[in-house]
């Protein structure tokens, strides 16, 4: 049986945030009919830009991917914090689009009529570095524009929104690229636009202050092309929930609004949550409930990625957000959340993600078993860090441990195999054939080369070896990873305590490997997983 890890659905009609304990960051929500679609970034895991529905904006599932490798060069080798940003899914003439930044090449949209189908080739909607977090909007006259960000480590600034006009297919660009917005000022690191209308407003959902630390703004204008008005509407305040960030406003069947962002976790990633949201007499929304104690500047944590602190100049228009709160009104529907397990009795789960471009050859799957091919390494490379066929799964709840049965008998010697935890800096442990036989190792990297060490070696027996890995929180962004192995029944450690953290915008992950030691080796072994079994542990 595969269990839910984390149910966000308190079965008394509330729920609690996160709705998604896991890594689905810069989430984009629409509703077509009863039924809600949610998008995510993937950055350079692939299959990327996962595709999740709900029918109550609480429980959700995974049920396809919209890009099934990324086509550009160069992503056959693992890079890192690039590919896939910030996308945003819309329901347009009969067709989902899905429009998505890569900060070194530029805006790229994919389309299909059934966004749990096959989605179309990527198109190249507008070529250019630091083109990112892309809007798609179609107004009332026929006219078709996408608003947008910019990355200031690709093009030398940001805090400001573009907008250019583009095909009334959504297909190309067809005029300039013009700023919309400064936030420079007032809302600095402004990105992540999402463009919505009514009652005759534009208004642009956007985050700003930073991933860790900032707040939600809202731009409105009686005009596309602006001028923009601007205002506060969700801060951390006295909550919990830092940031909050990047997200989007939907409205429920029943005519209630609501909006999704994440809140950044550190190694656990960017987490999704459910705010309540409501319409002020003077047309600004309002999300959250009400904050009634004031919060200084300098008591909001400094954060990852930025240490700007929201202002609350406009505080008693700006909201904080829950931590639980009632369902929206749908239809009864099952609780549901994330799956880690994996019998691999048929295709792979879709919990997993190659950590590059894949190929056919990589693997083969049924009969309860994952086999793992020791393909040779782009470029020579000869870490984990650098094999594209590393299967990889986020963290899909605060607290577990994973068991899988390695059978290393078909390694050939210089091949290795095993079970990791990667991030910024990671940990395995391993199986590996030499001419001599076989050992067990635990290796972790270090620095930003990512230079593996092996820490501990212990001579194994040929035969299966059963892993467990256990992540234990030691706050509500930093855990302890521990590796344990067995062949006579009995777990026994391998290594040193391991402190996993995220990488540039992403978490830590649960990894699957099976490699040559040497990358400019061309080895043909390989390597049997059997059911990857993943249990939640509870925490106080």
């Amino acid at each position: 049986m595969m269990d839910e890890l984390y149910l966000p659905d308190q079965g008394d009609g509330s729920y609690r945030n996160p709705v998604l304990c896991c890594d689905y960051s810069d989430p984009d929500v629409i509703r077509v009919g009863d039924t809600y679609y949610m998008t995510a970034s993937s950055f350079n895991y692939v299959p990327g830009l996962p595709i999740l529905t709900s029918a109550d904006l609480v429980n959700w599932r995974l049920v396809n991917y919209a890009l099934p490798n990324i086509p550009e060069p160069g992503y056959e080798i693992p890079r890192h914090a690039c590919g896939v940003w910030a996308p945003a899914i819309r329901w347009h003439d009969g067709f989902f689009y899905i429009y998505y930044g890569m900060p070194d090449e530029g805006i790229y949209m994919v389309r299909a009529a059934d966004a749990c189908g096959q989605w179309d080739a990527p198109k190249l909607v507008r070529a250019g570095k630091g083109l990112i977090d892309p809007c798609p909007f179609w107004d009332d006259d026929g006219r078709a524009y996408v608003i947008h960000a910019y990355a200031n480590s690709r093009i030398g600034f940001k805090s400001r929104i573009g907008i250019f006009p583009m095909s009334a297919d959504g297909t190309h660009a067809i005029g300039e690229d013009k700023f919309l917005f400064d936030g420079t000022a007032n809302h600095p690191t402004i990105e992540g636009p999402k463009v919505y209308k009514q009652d005759g407003w534009y208004y642009i959902f956007a985050p700003a202050g930073g991933v860790a630390t900032g707040w939600q703004t809202v731009l409105r204008s009686r005009r596309i092309d602006g001028e923009y008005e601007d205002r506060i509407v969700l801060r951390q305040g006295n909550s919990r929930v830092n940031g909050p960030h990047q997200g989007a406003w939907v409205t429920a069947a029943d005519g209630s609004d609501w909006f999704i962002h994440f809140q950044s976790r550190g190694l656990y990633g960017r987490v999704t949550h459910l705010q309540p949201m409501a319409w002020q007499a003077d047309g600004w929304p309002y999300i959250g409930i009400p904050d009634e104690t004031p919060v200084p500047p300098d008591a909001i944590a400094v954060g990852e990625e930025c240490a700007e602190a929201a202002p609350i100049a406009n505080a008693a228009d700006c909201g904080i957000a829950v931590e639980t709160y009632r369902k929206p009104k749908a239809p009864e529907c099952e609780p549901s959340g994330e799956i880690g397990d994996d019998d691999f009795s048929g295709a792979l789960g879709l919990q997993w993600q190659f950590m590059g471009n894949w190929q056919p050859d990589f693997y083969e799957v049924g009969g309860g078993k994952l086999r793992l091919y020791a393909r040779k390494l782009p470029d020579g490379g000869n870490r984990l860090w650098q094999c594209p066929q590393t299967l990889t799964q986020k963290i899909a709840c605060p607290a577990f441990f994973a068991t899988t049965t390695l059978d290393a008998v078909h390694l050939q010697a210089g091949e290795q195999a095993g079970v990791g935890f990667v991030g910024g800096q990671y940990a395995y442990a391993a199986v590996r054939r030499m001419e001599s036989g076989v050992s067990l190792v635990f290796v972790t990297s270090e620095g930003k080369e990512h230079t593996e060490s092996a820490m501990e070696t212990v001579l194994i027996q040929d035969a299966p070896v059963t892993f467990r890995v256990t992540l234990l929180p030691t706050s509500s962004s930093t855990a302890v990873v521990s590796f344990e192995y067995a062949q006579d029944g009995e777990f026994h450690p391998i290594g040193q305590p391991f402190e996993p953290a995220r990488h540039t915008w992403v978490g830590a992950r649960l990894a699957l490997f099976c490699m040559p030691m040497n990358g400019d080796d061309d080895h043909g072994g390989w390597a049997e997983f059997g059911a990857v079994r993943v249990e939640a542990i509870e925490t106080l």
